[in-house]
């Protein structure tokens, strides 16, 4: 098996994060905590997306918002989902998540990033709903879910202040999708707390079926 070749690697709040390649193949590894992501599965990424998409499909000039680019799968699903009228934020915390993406793994999902739809922040998820509002869609795939990966102040987002923030910048109507490695049924309440009208799904990180099962939220805003 070809072995991984060590590409580049940044610090972000204390810990090294490294971009690692094998062959096409790409992965996002933490000090000490492991792999954060890597390229070959990332079907339910892609799915928070089109159930966003899916329900909120048909309004005009519609106002999305990305929370995580990750390696850029889920935005490319949002485009492939909206029409050219579409405008699409995407919040990435983390600059060198952003440089790897445009100089190293571009082709992965199509060059989203290129796309004149897409609007890049490099910003905390949390302010950018704080600040920009009237969103007909926000997707998060921040860290792991709820139970926080990489960041500790990610947690902020998923309590109940994160979710009411994300409830506020949502226009009525609007859908929050939010990824995650596992269940959690505390979250699932606080969505409620907040206002949301919440449903689970159970997602393959493989279209295929093979490989973990991820857990997406979708909340709607009465």
């Amino acid at each position: 098996m070809i072995p991984y070749k060590l590409i580049d690697t940044a610090s972000w709040a204390g810990a090294a994060l490294r971009l690692y390649q094998r062959g096409d193949e790409f992965s996002i590894r933490v000090d000490k905590a492991g792999e954060l992501m890597n390229s070959r599965a990332h079907h339910s990424e892609e799915v928070l997306a089109e159930l966003a998409c899916r329900m909120i499909a048909g309004r005009d000039k519609p106002h999305l918002l990305v929370g995580g680019l990750g390696m850029g799968f889920t935005l490319a699903a949002v485009l492939s989902h909206t029409g050219p009228d579409a405008r699409v934020t995407v919040s990435e915390l983390i600059p060198a998540v952003v440089r790897w993406n445009r100089d190293y793994m571009s082709s992965l999902a199509g060059f989203p990033l290129a796309d004149a739809r897409v609007q890049v922040l490099e910003l905390d998820v949390g302010r950018v709903m704080q600040e920009h509002q009237n969103f007909d869609a926000i997707m998060l795939d921040v860290d792991n879910g709820p139970s926080s990966f990489t960041h500790d102040d990610n947690d902020a987002l998923y309590s109940l202040r994160g979710l009411g923030l994300a409830f506020n910048a949502l226009k009525p109507g609007g859908v929050l999708t939010v990824w995650s490695a596992c269940s959690d049924p505390e979250f699932t309440r606080r969505m409620k707390k907040a206002g949301f009208e919440v449903t689970e799904q159970r997602v393959g990180s493989h279209a295929s079926k093979r490989g973990n099962r991820h857990v997406i939220w979708i909340g709607v805003r009465p």
